[in-house]
């Protein structure tokens, strides 16, 4: 009897012919485009905090993306996965390239996932953390996040953006091990940081 494909080797099939096809011909680009713009414009914008720069960082990121295209091998069996680790490749070197350029200094009012972050730092049961989501304090989350060293924030900004730990090692050049240890360490500094600064907000309010 014939099995059913799966959904994940239907969509292998579909992200598959999507990158062919845009090799082939650079017209034939706009589905990949659709699909991966929202994202890479949130990552860009959170990253650089103005819609003006994230817009061009886009930009730049796709064209380079067309330009690269042909270069570009993706995996046979996961081809969607690796194509978005590329981008966020791409997209991150941009980034990298305009806030060298602007010296900009990011909006802690740039959207963000700060309730989605905070939960992915907290195991079930009461912490400072669920004070943060409960008191919707993404403000305090955002300036935590730019406590980090650069690397471990982008690795977290990356995993906020949808990525996978496997996605991201990709999208960074390095191993999944190293992603896992540096995602560890930012994860306990920005609890430290939460905590201290609920804990400072709960001084100041007695």
């Amino acid at each position: 009897m014939i099995q059913p494909e799966s959904d994940n080797a239907v969509h292998a099939v579909d992200d598959l012919a999507l990158i062919e096809a845009a090799k082939a011909s650079p017209s034939a680009f706009e589905p990949l485009y659709r699909l991966h713009a929202p994202r890479i414009y949130r990552f860009c914008y959170r990253r650089l905090g103005h819609p003006e720069l994230a817009a061009d960082a886009t930009s730049q990121v796709f064209i380079k993306a067309i330009a690269g295209l042909t270069s570009f091998t993706p995996h046979p069996d996961h081809p969607g996965k690796t194509f978005r680790a590329w981008l966020f490749r791409i997209a991150s070197n941009v980034v990298v390239d305009i806030r060298r350029t602007h010296r900009s200094h990011r909006s802690l009012d740039a959207p963000d996932d700060a309730a989605d972050l905070v939960s992915a730092l907290i195991d079930p049961g009461s912490s400072p953390e669920d004070l943060a989501i409960s008191r919707d304090d993404s403000r305090t989350v955002r300036a935590a996040l730019e406590k980090l060293p650069e690397r471990q924030r982008q690795m977290i900004e990356l995993r906020l953006a949808g990525l996978t730990g496997d996605e991201i090692a990709e999208a960074m050049g390095t191993t999944l091990s190293a992603v896992k240890s540096a995602q560890f360490r930012a994860y306990g500094t920005l609890r430290r940081a939460l905590g201290d600064s609920i804990s400072d907000q709960e001084g100041s309010s007695r």
